[in-house]
């Protein structure tokens, strides 16, 4: 087994992406029930009890380990941490911003903290804070990412040099030869987003998953929206807002990402996916994802 495997105590190294709204409880639990690692996400969480709610949720299905992801940019993510620990998550992924003030939270409630990375100095500065596991996530992955990032291919083999503990590879990992070339880089786990939208248990919409399914190699864009920049799928919205018109009001609150995701209003929001993308051409249950993606 995997060091990742038993740190997270789940059966393969597969982690989850956090997928905004679109981390619905029902596809979190078939990912752990396939021996994955399921993550709920709370990046756009305004409410404990919704937070606590959706644990409770995810519990009612399944008695296999799940875990949640924090961002740091979220002001309630001291309070979600508190939260997951009372609810007895084993371990938690951090990103958008420094784990320091949360690593330290999770520790004294004996979880452990796994830490989203864009680059060999950030995975340090984690590891110098506390983090038990390093996710280097490339810059080919779907959604929130910042403006100098390298691709999986260079940024995980560079992490697994630099620090001491595992390594989980994100970021272009779609099928069973991208799970092998994680490995074949250093990694010791794969984290998965974009293919994972691409399923049956997943809420997202039918137009969101129709263009996944039709995007090709070019088909994904990064999206300027200031502090960071947004890989998301090539959209009428994402060409308008290449071209310099303003994002939408409120495009980012958690209705209207409801609405473009879940709801399939394309007008409203960017669809966030990664270059894996072009690799996908059929929806697929949750379980035959992940065994197709360990198979020998």
């Amino acid at each position: 087994m995997s060091d990742v495997a038993e740190i997270l105590g789940c059966q393969y190294p597969v982690i989850q992406g956090a997928m905004g709204v679109i981390s619905n409880p029902e596809m979190v639990a078939a990912v752990s029930e396939a021996g994955g690692f399921g993550l709920l996400a709370t990046a756009f969480a305004t409410d404990i009890h919704f937070v606590s709610s959706q644990i409770k949720a995810t519990k009612k299905l399944t008695d296999k380990p799940f875990g949640a992801n924090l961002h740091a940019m979220n002001p309630l993510t001291p309070k979600f941490a508190k939260v997951m620990a009372e609810e007895g998550l084993p371990a938690v992924t951090l990103s958008g911003g420094s784990p320091k003030q949360i690593i330290p939270i999770l520790h004294e409630h004996n979880m452990k903290a796994i830490v989203v990375v864009p680059s060999v100095e950030v995975a340090r500065k984690a590891v110098n804070a506390g983090a038990d596991v390093i996710i280097a996530e490339g810059s080919e992955s779907g959604g929130m990412q910042g403006f100098n990032g390298a691709s999986t291919l260079v940024l995980v083999p560079a992490v697994v040099d630099a620090v001491e503990v595992p390594v989980v590879a994100a970021g272009g990992i779609a099928d069973s030869r991208g799970y092998k070339a994680a490995f074949a880089l250093g990694a010791k786990g794969v984290q998965v987003g974009t293919r994972f939208i691409a399923s049956k248990e997943c809420i997202a919409h039918s137009n969101y998953k129709k263009i996944i399914l039709e995007t090709e190699d070019t088909g994904t864009r990064l999206v300027n929206l200031g502090r960071f920049q947004v890989r998301a799928l090539k959209t009428p919205l994402v060409d308008r807002l290449i071209a310099g018109e303003p994002m939408p009001e409120m495009a980012l609150s958690y209705n209207s990402l409801e609405d473009s995701w879940v709801r399939g209003n394309l007008d409203v929001g960017t669809l966030p996916a990664g270059q894996a993308s072009s690799l996908i051409s059929k929806i697929r249950s949750v379980r035959e994802i992940i065994e197709e993606m360990v198979k020998p």
